[in-house]
């Protein structure tokens, strides 16, 4: 058994992420006096995940200057932490939970925010010692003691976002690192060509071995250590250190198996309401209808959409239905290079180039029957800021004046 809990609160929050520690804060800020208990997998108390594939991992920020607020200050909003438990059975019925240790606590609301787990290869050698996933502060430890121990050879897996600032860190730490992706390009399923373009020559510019159109066959290992990945060609690549960055599996399952709507993800409603009553979920593991998806139901893997569904969420607990309608936004760094997201980009018939890529400062604006959905904007912040209220807008602008550099965006509204 974990340390003894209350046997009842009037919101308990499941997943110490951001989803969670900001469902915490927001109920706080608007006037909620009951008793919040926040159950986390993890032993620490809730800290910003991003940084662990950026500044964490290359040792630029220490732990403290991750955490999304000190230990303090969840004493003096009198937030209960149940730290290094876990979720593993709901009765929404009586309106209980049940922890792993058997512990079961009662609640009044109910908020999920558990986010996913790292999905795992499904060859063989999957399980060898040095293969990560960077997904909590224990995950990207991991892999620093083994950096620390004289690791010098990586192979990352996956050519999304993880991957790539993970391949940005490891080279910059002087690794060897060769980059792998099953599709043509890198950031195919969430850019268009010429930011993917881009960025595979600025990895291979800085060392990375960027390979597409690659599959894995299997890992290679000796002694239950990773050695080696071996390719459906037969290559094998030499590693001490594989990474793997394909995407998440949303926590759902005690959901699920109490009956809540869902499959990939719990679907909720605009307000973050599941299908069972008084239990709301936010963040990665929440399907919901996106209206800058043209209504589709989609889960979103961003610290932006936490917050806001967390922010939603709680003000519905307190009587104040308020739907979600924010926009999506984010962000990723490589080397020094900042890239902005504004809109989602799936789906859109049109890329229009602003800028030279050959500069280092550009963006990528894409449209959809003429309507402007999403903006990618690499080292160009006002494009980034100006057209953020373009794409809230709908605004319908004709291409050749969108990738016109030397008028601003704000001047096309």
């Amino acid at each position: 058994m974990g340390e003894a809990i209350a046997d009842r609160a009037d919101v308990i929050i499941v997943g110490g992420g951001h989803g969670g520690a900001q469902a915490a804060i927001a109920l706080r800020q608007n006037g909620f006096s009951g008793s919040i208990l926040l159950i986390g997998r993890e032993p620490e108390i809730p800290y910003e995940r991003p940084p662990l594939s950026k500044e964490y991992l290359a040792r630029d920020k220490t732990f403290d200057r991750i955490c999304i607020r000190p230990a303090q200050f969840w004493t003096d909003k009198n937030v209960t932490m149940a730290l290094g438990r876990e979720v593993v059975a709901i009765d929404p019925v009586a309106k209980t939970v049940t922890l792993g240790d058997g512990a079961i606590v009662a609640y009044g609301s109910l908020i999920w925010a558990t986010g996913g787990d790292p999905r795992r290869l499904s060859c063989a050698g999957s399980d060898f010692a040095g293969v990560h996933g960077v997904r909590t502060r224990a995950d990207a430890d991991r892999l620093m003691a083994e950096l620390d121990a004289g690791a010098k050879r990586a192979v990352v897996i996956g050519g999304g976002y993880i991957g790539l600032e993970a391949a940005a860190v490891l080279t910059k730490l002087g690794v060897h690192v060769t980059l792998l992706e099953a599709l043509p390009r890198v950031l195919a399923r969430v850019a268009g060509e010429a930011l993917s373009s881009f960025y595979e020559a600025e990895h291979r510019a800085h060392g990375v071995d960027l390979r597409t159109n690659v599959t894995v066959d299997h890992l290679v290992g000796a002694d239950g250590k990773v050695t080696g990945v071996k390719l459906a060609d037969g290559t094998v690549l030499p590693a001490e250190i594989v990474i793997v960055g394909i995407g998440i599996i949303p926590c759902v399952a005690p959901l699920l198996a109490a009956g809540a709507a869902g499959g990939n993800g719990v679907t909720v409603d605009e307000f973050c309401r599941t299908s069972l009553p008084g239990i709301y979920a936010i963040g990665d593991c929440a399907a919901h209808a996106n209206g800058f998806a043209e209504g589709a139901t989609i889960r979103l893997e961003s610290v932006q959409n936490a917050n806001d569904q967390a922010t939603t969420a709680a003000k519905a607990i307190l009587g104040d239905l308020v739907p979600y309608k924010a926009t999506p936004w984010f962000w990723s760094n490589q080397y020094d290079l900042k890239l902005q997201t504004v809109g989602l980009s799936t789906g859109h018939d049109r890329a229009v180039l602003r800028g030279d890529p050959a500069t280092r400062s550009f963006s990528v604006l894409y449209l959809k029957a003429g309507k402007l959905i999403a903006l990618d904007c690499v080292n160009m912040v006002k494009d980034y800021v100006q057209g953020r209220k373009l794409v809230e807008a709908g605004a319908v602008i004709a291409p050749e004046k969108l990738a016109d550099a030397s008028v601003p965006l704000k001047e096309l509204a």
